[in-house]
């Protein structure tokens, strides 16, 4: 009986030993740990996201006669309540293109959108159509996709504007065992899918050109070995316990069998 008691305790001894190994470190972790007291770093503060093919845009022209800005919007736009999110967007097409109402195929891909906002005013003034116009150029949709161990999702940026840090805080996906080290943010550039690795435990990633994120760029995350190393720990655990509890049951029952067959002799 005393072996059987040390071998189990000798498991027990082990599996714990085994478990401390796993543990996360907070080194693995932890954002921006080279960063001190007070450290300056520039940012890229004139960024203004690109127009690309499958974009879809909001274009409200306006001017002090509403009746010369009515044929070229899709919608009303007398009504000073008027909200962006609502109405008819405009779909770059794969060739990057945009059709407006009268002014027709205007090319938008490359641009910003204030680029393309003065574009378009140029091009009602030159036509003769307004003289004054006002235009008003926003992105439909902004959005950053995530994949990673617990599933896919996206959300819309409502700014224009988003660093990979503030993706990472918005996604609510990370977890301790994210490998934090080797986050991939994949874009298509120039009709190719371009990856490349961001570390956000280094203020080296604020000099990264994939730190500032361009609209419909992948973030793909995934889990360190700790965590499979965890749940093989734990199926493992699962059965040592129900081999614990069989030999000590087989224990019991050898017992209690020599125990009644001296008492019969």
């Amino acid at each position: 009986m005393n072996s059987k008691r040390i071998i189990r305790t000798g498991i027990v001894i082990a599996l714990a030993a085994v478990s401390a190994v796993s543990c996360v470190t907070n080194r693995k972790v932890a954002y921006l740990q080279d960063m001190q007291h007070e450290t300056q770093i520039a940012l890229e503060d004139k960024f203004e996201a690109v127009i690309c093919p499958y974009d879809e845009l909001d274009v409200i022209i306006t001017s002090f006669d509403s009746e010369l800005a009515r044929p070229f919007n899709l919608r009303n736009t007398t009504n000073v309540n008027y909200s962006m999110s609502t109405g008819i967007a405009y779909l770059v097409d794969v060739y990057g293109d945009i059709e407006l109402p009268v002014l027709g195929k205007i090319h938008a891909a490359g641009l910003t959108r204030l680029k393309l906002q003065e574009k378009v005013k140029d091009l009602l003034i030159s036509g003769g159509y307004i003289s004054d116009p006002f235009v008003l150029v926003r992105f439909r949709s902004f959005k950053i996709f995530f994949l990673g161990a617990n599933g896919g999702k996206s959300i819309n940026v409502s700014n224009e504007r988003c660093t990979f840090l503030e993706a990472l805080a918005m996604s609510g996906d990370m977890s301790v065992y994210t490998n934090r080290d080797k986050i991939m943010v994949v874009r298509e550039i120039d009709g190719k899918m371009v990856s490349r690795y961001l570390d956000p435990r280094s203020s080296k990633v604020y000099d990264d050109p994939f730190f500032m994120l361009q609209q419909n760029d992948f973030i793909i995350t995934r889990n360190t070995g700790y965590r499979t190393f965890q749940q093989s720990y734990s199926q493992f655990g699962t059965i040592m316990s129900a081999i614990s509890s069989l030999a000590s049951l087989s224990a019991t029952y050898f017992a209690i069998r020599a125990y009644l067959n001296s008492n019969k002799q």
